[in-house]
């Protein structure tokens, strides 16, 4: 586990009650712009959660693993295969 994971799984506990409030609010008939503002306030959980998990691999994992021989090749795979989810 490295030092940033737990601001991640903070990050998606909040996404979680923004998403488990969203599902309230549906169903309680809120008012559209009301559950709109919620979604985006997932959404926005979500990213940054994201955001912070890929910078904490590139940061630990990638650039621990170029430091070997031949480890060059397949840091820079990892780094294309993780780059897509930004």
């Amino acid at each position: 586990m490295h030092k940033t994971h737990p601001d991640v799984v903070k990050r998606l506990k909040r996404a979680h009650g923004h998403l488990r409030k969203v599902l309230e609010m549906i169903e309680g008939g809120r008012a559209c712009v009301d559950v709109a503002q919620q979604l985006h306030a997932v959404e926005k959980a979500v990213g940054q959660a994201k955001k912070v998990y890929i910078h904490d691999h590139v940061d630990h994992c990638l650039e621990h693993s170029v430091d070997g021989p031949g480890e060059r090749g397949h840091a820079i795979a990892e780094f294309k295969a993780i780059s897509k989810y930004l």
